[in-house]
């Protein structure tokens, strides 16, 4: 007999396959020697007692072999010699596209404006260093895109549009730990990443498919409606009947291109805020309820959420024992986001926290249009590089002293390497914003005692949480493209929020062109 069943044991015990084993006869109501072996379907933290506990859904096996998983099997083919299509862009959209391609037959040619993993690394120094951006070798663009350096979170409310599990599948066959198939909420590790991404690359390669380092797409040849070919940044002309774009969420060039061709995009609303950091420790004494953290417990982590006279504030993208990244894609503007070890063990945690605008915000600053959304969000960034101090140095605040409107005196130490400088939030960011996030501060004090702390820091700005813009797509059916073999996919397109959602809709995207090449 297969029986599921849930049980709740101290940290310690959950990587004890005796304790577990024992919990489990218990919660079956048998003999521990009836079990003849588990295994873990979703392993989940509950901290709302005072002492926190790991939650186990198990598969328990009783009077019989277990069955064994079966081998997950992706079917790539070889495509050498097969028609093509291209992708715009490698990060999570354009990569899974990619290796969907190759599983229908067809043969992917990804253009990618930026660099390969490796040397992507010298233009990541020459930013933490000497704060020199390379527009087109940055935090987002290059191979893997922003997802090789946001973290790899893995989960995602996107289950009604694709397969998670088939893409968490995915992941484990490049490299990634079999612990992102049960934790509710899976992560891979920043240092992690950029191996498994090389791996993905090599596979599509590998199967006959094409990646082009440092090719920027500059033109697309439509004639009527419908999709002829793309010219690149080296000169080249690509003529293909179907085109992916999936160029993520802060290729500007790319969103100005397509108004320009009078394709349909909109302004989108988006959110918009700073990067909150704490020490770790205070996070894990909150949550935990201790004064030292478990051995056998993950660093803590939070979400918090509020309504200001009617704006959305949350947190987002929370990255316990991370650090705080610098991650503008262009010369004379400051953009802030986080990320994690595998191992999470950075002395400090640091959250996004951030407010909801739209376009009665873009229209008050003159912004107006489909590209107001992204204006406004470039203004801004703007503001932050000439406030801060040159060089990357991004404008800091304690949280109290910013929700008390007093320029801080001093300020914490901080993982952002580059640097932070003492200066008025007020000067930085739009005054709704700024209004919304002092009464936050406040609230979610309240919501998370430990949390309204001086100890914290804020560090401007927050700004890519999303595409300021949206590519209309004929709903969620993607059958019916407003230019015939253009599929406008992943957070880019402003259809996706993260990593896996990304991915799904990379394969949804590859699955739609391919039924119309």
């Amino acid at each position: 007999m297969i029986k599921t069943i849930s049980i709740s044991v101290l940290p310690s015990e959950a990587v004890s396959d005796s304790a577990v084993l024992k919990y489990a006869a218990l919660e079956a109501d048998i003999h521990a020697k009836r079990i003849s072996g588990y295994k873990i379907q979703k392993r989940s933290i509950d901290a709302r007692s005072r002492q926190a506990r790991v939650v186990l859904q198990l598969q328990v096996f009783i009077n019989e072999n277990v069955v064994e998983t079966p081998v997950f099997d992706p079917e790539f083919k070889d495509v050498r010699n097969a028609p093509h299509m291209v992708i715009v862009g490698s990060g999570p959209a354009g990569l899974f596209a990619a290796l969907k391609l190759i599983c229908l037959g067809i043969k992917p040619i990804i253009i990618e404006r930026g660099k390969d993993v490796r040397s992507r690394r010298r233009d990541l120094a020459a930013i933490n260093k000497e704060g020199l951006v390379n527009p087109e070798s940055n935090y987002c663009f290059g191979e893997g895109g922003a997802g090789t350096y946001s973290d790899g979170k893995l989960y995602t409310r996107s289950t009604k549009r694709g397969n998670v599990q088939r893409i968490l599948q995915l992941f484990t066959y490049f490299g990634a730990d079999a612990e992102i198939l049960f934790d509710a909420h899976p992560h891979i590790g920043t240092n992690k990443l950029p191996n498994i991404i090389s791996a993905l690359r090599k596979q599509i390669m590998d199967c006959g498919g094409e990646v082009l380092f440092e090719n920027k797409l500059i033109d697309i040849f439509i004639e009527g409606d419908t999709i002829k070919g793309i010219k690149t940044s080296v000169g080249e002309t690509i003529k293909c009947n179907a085109v992916i774009l999936a160029t993520g969420h802060s290729a500007r060039d790319i969103f100005t291109l397509l108004h320009n061709k009078n394709i349909e995009i909109e302004a989108k609303s988006f959110a918009l805020g700073v990067r909150i950091e704490h020490p770790q420790q205070l996070v894990d004494q909150v949550q935990y309820h201790c004064l030292i953290r478990d051995e056998f417990l993950p660093p803590a982590s939070y979400s918090l959420v509020s309504q200001e006279n009617g704006r959305g504030v949350f947190s987002f993208c929370m990255c316990p024992g991370g650090i705080i990244a610098p991650a503008a894609t262009a010369p004379g503007e400051i953009v802030v986001n986080g990320w994690s070890p595998s191992k999470r063990n950075n002395p400090f945690a640091n959250s996004g926290t951030v407010v909801t605008v739209d376009g009665k915000d873009f229209a008050a600053y003159g912004f107006r249009g489909p590209l107001a959304a992204m204006q406004y969000q470039q203004m801004v960034e703007q503001r932050a590089f000439s406030v801060g101090g040159g060089r990357l140095v991004a404008p800091a605040q304690r949280l109290v002293d910013f929700a008390e409107g007093k320029v801080s005196s001093t300020l914490p130490d901080c993982s952002y390497i580059p640097g932070i400088c003492s200066a008025s939030m007020k000067d930085v960011l739009p005054k709704e914003v700024h209004e919304a996030l002092k009464r936050t501060m406040i609230s979610f004090g309240k919501k998370m005692k430990g949390y309204y702390t001086n100890e914290a820091v804020l560090v401007a700005t927050e700004s890519r949480t999303s595409s300021p813009v949206r590519i209309p797509r004929d709903k969620e059916s993607l059958e019916h493209p407003q230019i015939k073999g253009l599929y406008p996919c992943g957070e880019g397109a402003g259809y996706a929020g993260g990593i896996i959602s990304a991915a799904i809709d990379g394969e949804r995207c590859a699955e739609m062109a391919a039924r119309y090449l």
